[in-house]
């Protein structure tokens, strides 16, 4: 079966197109010269395709890519070009947390792209994915470079909410079964194996990068304004606002609840050194080349 995915060029979208052979994938993604809003653009790509795995999304709005357009006009034009291309499957990766009126543009506008896609008459998975690490990640990618060039570390909150990251090659096992239809017309939540805070992932990482850091407690203001900070400084946010809600509330329990996967495909793999490794990026810290203004 072809496929397209959207946010092709991203973390997940690059990772979940390795599992299929190059002819039966096409990739959809602002790399590729395609505006998510514009749906003969999209349904020329869905052309000949039995699903679409809809993996575009954004953690910061920067120009003109704003929540609004990307997540929710976005999706409604992915529906749309999906129909008329004829694809009756459509696979939306979300956030485990997102849901209506919370105070959170991010948060608020995926629970709104998903409410499209339940509604869209298609046969639909929704899959409310927690923190996903591996190779090109945020998370390894940002602590390691972190912890090796500042060994200061400060939590989301004087008092830490836990997190239960996933790698992504379990989060991608649970993307194929969806767009071979395994999970037909459901919401998900995706979660990793092993539960437990932030500062404990950072330890876990300075300690394979042979770094020693501090943890500091920091109330979440504080990492709000770190936060802004970096999303007007940096190519990509050590901290995004966005995250930083995220981890304030914790990342391990979905909102709403939401059904437990198959236990064939319930992710069993720890936040490991072996998983780390695996994960980390080239060795060193951040750099003037992460900065914006290295253009």
């Amino acid at each position: 079966m072809k496929i397209t995915i959207t946010g092709g060029a991203g973390f997940v979208g690059r990772h979940l197109a390795e599992r299929f052979a190059p002819d039966d994938v096409v990739l959809v993604s602002r790399r590729t010269g395609t505006d998510i809003t514009d749906v003969d653009a999209l349904a020329a790509s869905f052309a000949g395709c039995g699903a679409v795995a809809h993996c575009a999304g954004i953690n910061r709005e920067i120009g003109d890519q704003s929540y609004e357009k990307v997540h929710i006009e976005g999706t409604r034009s992915v529906i749309e070009a999906a129909k008329r291309a004829g694809v009756s499957r459509i696979v939306m990766l979300s956030f485990l947390r997102a849901r209506p009126e919370c105070g959170s543009a991010y948060h608020e506008s995926k629970w709104a792209a998903e409410e499209l896609v339940r509604s869209s008459g298609l046969e639909f998975t929704v899959l409310k994915a927690g923190m996903i690490y591996g190779h090109g990640d945020h998370l390894v990618d940002h602590l390691s470079h972190s912890v090796q060039t500042l060994p200061l570390f400060a939590t989301v909150g004087l008092r830490e909410k836990s997190i239960r990251p996933i790698p992504v090659s379990e989060m991608v096992d649970v993307l194929v079964a969806s767009v071979e239809g395994r999970l037909p017309n459901a919401t998900f939540a995706v979660t990793g194996h092993e539960e437990l805070l932030l500062s404990e992932a950072v330890r876990r990482v300075s300690r394979i990068v042979g770094r020693r850091v501090a943890v500091v407690p920091s109330p979440v203001w504080a990492i709000r304004a770190i936060a802004q900070l970096t999303e007007w400084t940096m190519k990509v946010p050590l901290i995004a606002k966005a995250q930083a809600t995220m981890l304030a509330e914790g990342v391990s329990i979905a909102a709403p609840p939401t059904p437990e996967l198959p236990v064939e495909l319930q992710p069993r793999l720890d936040f490991s050194a072996e998983q780390i490794r695996r994960a980390l990026p080239p060795r060193g810290g951040f750099g003037f080349s992460d900065l914006l203004i290295a253009r």
